[in-house]
């Protein structure tokens, strides 16, 4: 469902290249993390892969279509949710959802049994800028969910959520990863990516030193301890 081959990426404000000739591929079905410090070119492979970034080096296929040459037929096969969502603050979550479902020319989702899953019907018709950081998290899961994608786009999908509703959320990821979805996940909680993520990715400098299974990147660097309290 993705290839990248050799991707590179310099900012036009910037003497070096943030991405240093990454590879990696994922496929239909898997759950994909990807981790690293801030700066480390997360948000731009991310950004890259989404087509809102052009003139990068190398090869990015997704969905079948290399991303420099991606029409706005794209969108139709993916959805994403960023850390810092954006809606329009003075419609309701409701509105909000039939207003983006309006963008896609397939058939969307219910937004009412959407807002159910993650626990926001009761607050379907209160103002968005009403919401705290947390609702506005789940609503934004909701909108990625509309239009069924192929692939989803996840950016630090907890964040923000109570112990409860991060639970919601993780069930709904390993929902839509039963249901064939593919999944590229960027996190800074790797409790959160040994539970959900096939293979995990660490990015530092540009590059892509460690990429594995959690399983089996914890048996390699991981250390073996008891702790006792009296």
């Amino acid at each position: 469902m993705i290839n990248v081959k050799q991707l590179t990426y310099r900012y036009r404000t910037s003497e070096y290249a943030i991405l240093k000739g990454l590879d990696f591929s994922i496929e239909k079905g898997e759950i994909f993390g990807f981790l690293g410090p801030s700066g480390a070119g997360k948000s731009t492979t991310q950004k890259v892969l989404l087509g809102l970034l052009k003139g990068y080096g190398g090869q990015v296929n997704v969905c079948g279509r290399e991303m420099s040459k991606a029409g706005p037929d794209f969108y139709e096969d993916i959805g994403s949710a960023f850390e810092f969502p954006n809606f329009y603050l003075k419609f309701s979550a409701l509105d909000n959802l039939n207003f983006f479902g309006s963008l896609y020319s397939k058939k969307i989702k219910d937004p009412l049994d959407l807002l159910q899953k993650v626990g926001l019907a009761d607050d379907a018709k209160k103002k968005v800028g009403e919401y705290s950081k947390g609702m506005k998290m789940r609503l934004n899961l909701c909108r990625a969910l509309l239009h069924d994608p192929r692939i989803l786009f996840l950016d630090e999908p907890t964040s923000g959520l109570d112990p409860v509703n991060a639970r919601i959320v993780m069930e709904i990821i390993k929902e839509e990863k039963r249901a064939g979805k593919t999944i590229f996940l960027t996190t800074h909680n790797m409790t959160t990516a040994a539970e959900l993520c096939d293979r995990v990715a660490f990015i530092l400098d540009g590059t892509l030193p460690l990429m594995d299974s959690p399983r089996n990147l914890m048996l390699r660097f991981g250390e073996a301890k008891v702790s006792a309290e009296y």
